[in-house]
């Protein structure tokens, strides 16, 4: 080893010893730099956790209810994921296109555009409903209608069934997989029904599902076994008083007249000629309706009419039995002679 001294070699073994026992193992090292490359190492990276924690308390700050999980739900979205899933990637981190995507999200739930609208969908039923501006969003209090009602005709499944109001058709779609019959979705909005007919297109398959565009009755025909109905009932002055969220719905959907009652009132009125012998009437209304809307269906021959809590206490559905049918002037001619 000509031009080496002894110190010079020594140094040279104890910097090779180094290397084979991973004391400065530069290749491991590199490795693990190009790993976290655009990750812990990226400034344009945040970690999964932080973004949870930090967004949830923006959406508490902008006074959202539930903020944390709405901000899980919009982390989900981002992640494409399920909402619990992201409880098991908390060592992952977000690039910049995927906050970029979030902080637009954030920003619109933080004025109030609802969170089934960010995410285009909603769960209604065990079933994923296309959800959005053109109809009004499916909530859990019409879910536990439409289990009642499948409670309540399971010994006699209708023959015929009709969603009036159907909005996103997440009503009636539900009630055609619980009984398998022909089913029809009505609403006065088009948009509406566009919305309908793709949840129809997405989750009816082959079932006999047909949609209409009528003013209540206008353009219905035929009689049906049961008929479901969530109209608007909200009173027309109180309207500007509801959640930011509950505003973005179609004011279409919300518009109960002057007391909140004249929608459903005017469908009462006008079902009978519309309602096989014993049929089922379920409807939704305002949570002080129930009685007013009950008695005005004894008022026009109703009969078994009821008004039954949702989960929370709240008198918000009804329940009736088509008035009695005349009986047709050749039967009452028998009858009396």
């Amino acid at each position: 080893m000509k031009g080496l001294c002894t110190s010079d070699f020594k140094i040279s073994c104890s910097i090779f010893t180094l290397l084979r026992r991973g004391g400065l193992n530069f290749r491991r090292d590199e490795r693990l730099r190009r790993r976290h490359e655009g990750t812990v190492l990226n400034p344009a990276t945040k970690p999964l956790l932080e973004v949870l924690t930090s967004g949830s308390a923006y959406l508490q700050k902008k006074g959202i209810d539930e903020a944390r999980l709405n901000m899980e739900h919009l982390l989900a979205h981002v992640l494409h994921c399920r909402r619990l899933d992201i409880y098991l990637r908390f060592g992952e981190h977000l690039a910049e296109p995927q906050l970029g995507v979030l902080r637009d999200l954030l920003r619109r739930r933080g004025e109030g555009e609802p969170l089934q609208h960010l995410l285009g969908t909603v769960e209604f039923a065990g079933r994923e409903f296309v959800s959005d501006h053109r109809a009004l969003i499916p909530r859990p209090e019409t879910e536990y209608l439409v289990e009642l009602v499948e409670k309540r005709l399971a010994a006699a499944p209708p023959a015929r069934v009709l969603d009036m109001g159907t909005g996103s058709g997440c009503i009636g779609i539900s009630l055609a997989h619980a009984f398998g019959r022909p089913t029809v979705l009505a609403d006065i909005s088009e948009d509406a029904l566009d919305l309908a007919r793709l949840n129809v297109s997405r989750l009816a398959g082959s079932l006999p599902v047909q949609t209409v565009r009528s003013d209540l009755f206008e353009k219905i025909s035929g009689e049906f076994d049961l008929i479901v109905a969530n109209l608007p009932y909200i009173p027309r002055a109180e309207i500007a008083t509801l959640a930011p969220e509950v505003r973005r719905d179609p004011h279409l959907a919300l518009d109960g007249g002057p007391v909140g009652t004249e929608v459903v009132f005017r469908f009462l009125e006008a079902a009978p000629s519309h309602l096989a012998r014993n049929a089922l009437v379920a409807l939704e209304v305002g949570h002080d309706q129930g009685v007013a809307t009950a008695d005005k269906a004894a008022s026009l021959g109703y009969t078994a009419c009821e008004v039954v809590p949702d989960l929370a206490g709240v008198p918000r559905f009804v329940f009736a039995r088509a008035p009695e049918k005349a009986a047709p002037p050749d039967q009452k001619d028998a009858s009396q002679s």
